[in-house]
């Protein structure tokens, strides 16, 4: 059993650490920046899955000469309501905000902007994204594939075929924080597995099967052979529905973005994470809806008026658990478990980290 007691690291030495990694191992400074403020902002929000845990994944894949430091979105094709960009390997936390960069300016102008992102290194946190969009006061939603690294098992099916396929919307409101809607298709994220799993705890009943398709809560059958797989969210009973949006996010996003979608010939074997995300960002103002926010604010307090189900402590609206999670993080620090950090450490070291460096920062932040 791992020791699962998880220190508090403050948040802005966190992401100095962050940041010093990623300029050892050669990115810029502007780079390093970028990726230190997703992943903590990941961890900050609740979703540690993404967060400064995938730093020994991302170090794998640069060994692997897949992940391409200092890398830059690459506009290919331009018709001016769409835009299609290619991310060339560079990081998500990169080319992802530099491609919603370009699709926000289009959508201020035009009224609306669908921007097809393909070929980037692991994008992270869908919901940073649509916050981007909604920060400039922009509607967004997001179709997302795992290219060529299948981890859920189809609904109906017995081993995994498909990526995590996340999807993600957002509604901006002025003066308030936005309404987002951010989710894996599988029952719990892939990297959620992986946190319980350096924890030594067990996931959820009906997330799990093994790799003779039977139910488990042990998440050792995502990170140990012989593989299991995850299931679609909505499970034995709902999983159609999760399984369907899966598809249609593979779709959208691996195919219609000119990426790939999952299948034998593109079976991923390296350490990379592959995303392609077709994203359809919207000026609320083009539309004929003056009282779209009022009508958003309405109906979310209907629905919080809700009589509690026994049990339940509130009902949230859409992006509220992430918020009481960051509130509390960003004043109690962040919290990462022993093992965790101690891959973190490793993967710093070999990035270029210097011995005497990683052992300062362990002291500092530990």
């Amino acid at each position: 059993m791992n020791d699962t007691r998880a220190p508090r690291i403050p948040v802005d030495q966190l992401h100095a650490y962050v940041r010093a990694i990623w300029e050892q191992a050669g990115s810029s400074p502007r780079e390093a920046q970028l990726v230190a403020d997703h992943l903590v902002a990941a961890n900050l929000t609740g979703h540690d899955s993404h967060g400064v845990g995938m730093i020994p994944r991302y170090v794998d894949s640069l060994r692997d000469h897949e992940l391409k430091l200092n890398a830059h979105a690459s506009v290919v094709k331009d018709v001016g309501a769409v835009l299609t960009v290619d991310g060339g390997k560079g990081f998500g936390q990169v080319v992802a905000h530099e491609a919603m960069e370009l699709g926000i300016e289009r959508a201020k102008k035009l009224g609306v902007c669908a921007v097809a992102l393909r070929n980037a290194h692991h994008i992270g946190r869908i919901g940073h994204w649509a916050e981007q969009c909604a920060k400039a006061g922009l509607a967004s939603f997001h179709f997302v594939n795992v290219a060529g690294d299948p981890l859920v098992a189809p609904f109906g099916g017995a081993d995994r075929r498909i990526g995590t396929n996340p999807f993600c919307a957002a509604f901006p409101r002025e003066g308030k924080a936005p309404l987002v809607l951010d989710f894996a298709t599988s029952a719990v994220a892939y990297g959620k597995t992986r946190v319980a799993y350096n924890q030594g705890k067990q996931v959820p009943p009906g997330a799990l099967i093994d790799h003779e398709g039977k139910p488990t809560v042990e998440p050792k059958v995502m990170m140990e052979e012989p593989f299991g797989a995850l299931m679609p969210v909505g499970g034995q009973a709902g999983g159609h529905k999760g399984f369907g949006l899966a598809a249609m996010c593979e779709i959208f996003g691996g195919a219609l973005s000119g990426g790939y979608t999952t299948h034998e010939d593109t079976l991923q074997k390296t350490n990379a994470i592959i995303n392609c995300m077709l994203s359809v960002i919207a000026d609320p103002a083009a539309f004929d809806a003056p009282n779209a926010e009022a009508e958003a604010d309405a109906f979310v307090e209907w629905v919080k008026a809700s009589p509690l189900a026994g049990g339940a402590e509130r009902i949230y609206a859409p992006g509220e658990p992430e918020r009481a999670t960051r509130a509390e993080r960003e004043a109690n620090g962040i919290p990462v478990d022993p093992q965790t950090w101690r891959q973190i450490r490793e993967a710093a070291l070999a990035a270029g980290l210097p011995q005497d460096d990683a052992d300062r920062w362990s002291a500092r932040l530990q």
